[in-house]
């Protein structure tokens, strides 16, 4: 058997048995917990590499090994609860200095001020004008290594309250023809891929009568958003390592939602008396559509879809994801 095959067995087996126990509820598995530790792979394609050149059978040895034991960690991490609030399982030090810069806004709505001992509170914000709210609204995000809320709604278009320990954050908009474009975006030159250090909280709040469409980049983080009472027209994601739990209401007749991931742990709620049509390409991706008819390979309908006049179509891509959609 190639050592690339027997790999590839192993990991699902992991998988698999990893996710039987936990629907036996004889562990709790936490993949939110493991997200963090992707870098193994790229530990283990590497031993991979070094060790198997010539396909020898101490090589082959060496990588199962090494696959073995990462493997073991991961479940061994995998069952400890995480840290709510911060991707990075880092807590926030309870003596930690607060610094408030609510002041320093300038013109464009950018912000530095990188602290190495204290984590800083940034607000930024758009104010709402009627006279714009018969455009739609685009909200691109981008960024790595945070924490994304929706914490309410706001008189203004957009408040963005940022607790954050590195990086640049930025608000701004733009006026086009048929839209208003928000780009909130983080920019972290200096420390990027330094995410020991702790991480970043960004809780927004929305106009409920602006009707939205949130387009998010994210390198590795969370989101949390409950969009039951928004208009939200799309939702479209696309990051690699990341947790989402995403909420939809029922206030348009079409809501459009696209997420392509690599390895992410994905939920998804959606209003029972809107018909959903989900189309996934999952590869190695656990899928959980409770309350969907399987139609044919890769594609899932409620039993309503037909009949509903209000829809929401949804596409997952992903790599070695954790997908589950629900009703409410």
């Amino acid at each position: 058997m190639k050592l690339d095959r027997l790999m590839w067995g192993i990991l699902l087996l992991f998988i698999g048995g990893v996710l039987l126990l936990e629907n036996f509820n004889i562990i709790d598995f936490y993949w939110r917990s493991v997200w963090s530790f992707w870098p193994i792979f790229l530990i283990i394609a590497g031993v991979n590499i070094l060790f198997n050149k010539n396909n020898s059978q101490t090589g082959s040895i060496i990588s199962i090994a090494v696959l073995v034991v990462a493997l073991s960690f991961l479940f061994y991490k995998g069952q400890q609860v995480p840290e709510r609030g911060n991707w990075w399982g880092h807590q926030f030090k309870k003596d930690v200095d607060i610094n408030l810069n609510d002041n320093d806004n300038n013109d464009d709505n950018d912000h530095d001020n990188d602290s190495d001992t204290a984590f800083n509170q940034l607000k930024l914000s758009e104010p709402f004008v009627e006279a714009d709210n018969a455009k739609k609204t685009v909200l691109n995000i981008s960024g790595g290594g945070i924490s994304f809320n929706l914490d309410g709604e706001t008189p203004e278009l957009i408040n963005a309250d940022i607790t954050k320990k590195h990086g640049n954050f930025s608000l701004k908009k733009v006026l086009t023809d048929s839209a208003t474009v928000l780009t909130f975006k983080m920019d972290d030159k200096k420390g990027k891929w330094n995410f020991g250090d702790g991480g970043n909280d960004v809780n927004f709040k929305l106009n409920k009568a602006a009707n939205w469409d949130v387009i998010m980049k994210l390198g590795a983080g969370e989101a949390n958003f409950d969009f039951k009472d928004y208009k939200v027209r799309t939702f479209r994601f696309d990051g690699g390592a990341a947790a989402l739990d995403i909420t939809f209401g029922d206030l348009l007749p079409i809501t459009d939602v696209v997420v392509k991931s690599g390895v992410a742990d994905v939920k998804i709620k959606v209003p029972t008396n809107s018909g959903c049509r989900i189309k996934t390409k999952t590869g190695l991706s656990a899928k959980d559509f409770d309350g969907f008819i399987k139609l044919s390979d890769g594609v899932y309908e409620t039993a309503n879809y037909k009949a509903s006049t209000k829809k929401i179509f949804i596409n997952l891509d992903g790599g070695l994801s954790n997908f589950e959609v629900s009703r409410y």
